[in-house]
């Protein structure tokens, strides 16, 4: 798990403004906030109250601004034009009264847990005697759960303790305001779910006022008292607020039938989706046909029979894919024993047919679709594609991984031609460049077909793998975490795409996901595994939903929560036995 880093910001501290008499006085109010880096305008008009401990979330596409924000909060920038105040005061420097939490500030590797949050408490409270120092850190280390971990160094964390040692630093600091810049978005979905618990019992204790800059929506419900979207920019402004009007302390099982819930989800979603649509309205229409060519990864593929692409006559065939009582053994890492990682995983796939597996990170999940890949070896049992066993990686499996291997001096259309001049040696070259450029239209980059890979986002990169991927028309499509690395809104898009694309060719696909909206929205079946070492599936879920499938009418589907229940339920109780 990459680390997790976070800063508090204490530097030149400037004294507390003084409460206002006035018990109706904001704590933070922005007014008419503008600010721009060169002619690029990032926030417009930007209008914000919030009252004494209260937990607003916003949330937002990357890009949009949000950083920006809290930063101008935390009086690290100043805005062009407009106010930002606190307690009536305008802000004008950061200060101890305004804990930050940032995601890309690092710990200080050479101090233990106890030392950095030290760090800043002795420089914050000079005055008090070392006894008081000491008991007032070791109570916030404490708070998140540290105790046993005080005299552990960075490099020996989880990045889910590195963050509690962050969080507990800011809140050492006393802060009146907490500011929370996606603090969480690095962590599995098991942690995360873990830190925000932790987060609301500390602010329900500490009465602190919290701001939570977030993309993820149900992270922004379950914790917020009002949640804001961040329209896209440039000039990215407030969309409307969202009060949250659910009881505390929530429960996420609970939730999942809670119809004020249900309701505040997709509303939120559905606005967000909306503004999403609108900033990518200027996608290009289709203008290129697929030609009528079969790649030569065809069982029956003959030179001489080329002209047509293979039937999906036999769409729904059972037996396609099986996996028979497969296995993997690694050695540990003394060399003196070995593991075995997953053990004995049993599945029949049919043609066309769309599998999701699910589970806690170690589960095996990976390695079980490195092996369908050919890119890890197999200890035991075996894995057979259309009658052919697998013993080797070919171009008949297409993957997409959570970071896809591009070559950054070639353009996207350049990366997706390597592959598909491998398996179309036969097709002539207009056909050839036809098959690319239909694929990565259909992703959305009709505009950006000549780029440079190394000069586009992590969103389009992965576009750019997933156009691939589909361009080698694969017996097999393998999607490993493919929008793990990619913020809730960009992946509910691509997701979208996936699903778009697939409806089209029906290609037998796996998706490997800790995403349970996104296991149940991508597939036929969703498997779900137990617990490493010694995986295995646990359930198999089957999702009896009508396709096409988007986001929006899975939200109105009234079984989509009881499917979604189900996948938590499991996950839950593989956690208690973890």
């Amino acid at each position: 798990m990459s680390a997790v880093k976070l800063k508090v910001v204490a530097v030149n501290p400037t004294p507390k403004a003084s409460p206002s008499n006035d018990p109706c006085q904001p704590i933070v109010e922005l007014r008419n906030v503008c600010k721009s880096y060169g002619t690029t305008g990032i926030l417009k008009n930007i209008n914000l109250t919030v009252k004494e401990g209260e937990f607003i979330a916003i949330v937002g596409f990357s890009g949009s601004g949000k950083t920006t924000l809290i930063s101008a909060i935390a009086g690290l920038l100043q805005v062009d034009s407009g106010d930002v105040l606190k307690q009536g005061h305008p802000i004008t420097a950061p200060g101890p009264d305004r804990g930050v939490v940032f995601q890309n500030y690092s710990l200080m590797p050479w101090l233990t847990v106890y030392e950095n949050v030290a760090l800043a408490v002795d420089e914050l409270f000079k005055g008090w005697t070392a006894a008081q120092r000491k008991a007032h850190t070791e109570k916030y280390v404490r708070m998140v759960n540290l105790g046993a971990a005080m005299d552990k160094k960075p490099a020996e964390l989880s990045g889910g303790m590195r963050q509690r040692v962050n969080v507990a630093r800011a809140l050492a600091a006393n802060p009146d305001i907490l500011l929370l810049d996606e603090p969480l978005s690095a962590l599995d979905a098991l942690t995360r779910g873990n830190l925000q618990d932790e987060i609301l019992q500390i602010w329900a204790q500490e009465k602190k006022t919290v701001i939570l800059i977030t993309n993820d929506v149900d992270e922004a419900i379950y914790m917020a008292d009002r949640v804001i979207p961040l329209n896209p920019g440039p000039d990215a402004t407030f969309g409307p607020d969202f009060p949250i009007n659910l009881e505390r302390p929530r429960d996420r099982t609970a939730l999942n039938h809670n119809e004020t819930f249900k309701k505040l989800r997709a509303e939120i979603t559905q606005y967000l989706m909306a503004i999403g649509m609108e900033k990518n309205q200027q996608a290009s229409p289709d203008k290129i046909v697929l030609p009528a060519v079969r790649p030569n990864t065809s069982n029956d593929w003959k030179l001489d029979s080329s002209a047509l692409k293979p039937s999906q006559e036999d769409v729904g065939r059972p037996r396609y894919l099986e996996f028979s009582q497969l296995s993997k053994v690694y050695p540990t890492p003394d060399g003196n024993s070995t593991v075995k990682v997953v053990d004995g995983f049993d599945l029949k796939v049919k043609k066309g047919e769309f599998i999701s597996i699910i589970g806690h990170s170690g589960c095996g999940k990976s390695t079980v679709l490195s092996m369908t890949a050919g890119l890890t070896s197999i200890s035991e049992g075996g894995i057979v594609l259309d009658n052919r066993e697998i013993d080797g990686a070919g171009p008949d499996r297409g993957v997409v991984f959570q970071a896809p291997s591009l070559f950054p001096w070639l353009t996207a259309f350049e990366n997706v031609t390597l592959g598909v001049d491998k398996v179309y040696p036969h097709a002539s070259r207009a056909e050839r460049n036809d098959i690319v450029e239909y694929y990565l239209t259909r992703v959305g980059l009709a505009d950006s077909l000549h780029k440079k890979a190394g000069a586009l986002s992590n969103g389009m990169r992965q576009r750019v793998g997933i156009a691939r991927a589909f361009a080698l028309s694969p017996k097999l499509l393998l999607l490993d975490e493919p929008f793990g690395m990619l913020d809730s809104l960009t992946r509910w898009e691509l997701q979208e795409v996936l699903m778009e694309v697939w409806e089209r060719t029906h290609v037998t696909a796996i998706v490997v996901t800790h995403d349970v909206d996104e296991a149940i929205l991508l597939a036929d079946r969703v498997v779900m595994m137990t617990n490493g070492p010694h995986a295995k599936i646990g359930k198999i879920e089957t999702i009896d939903l009508p396709r096409p499938r988007t986001r929006k009418a899975l939200l109105a589907h009234p079984d989509y929560y009881k499917y979604r229940e189900s996948l938590l339920t499991f996950l839950s109780e593989c956690d208690h036995t973890h």
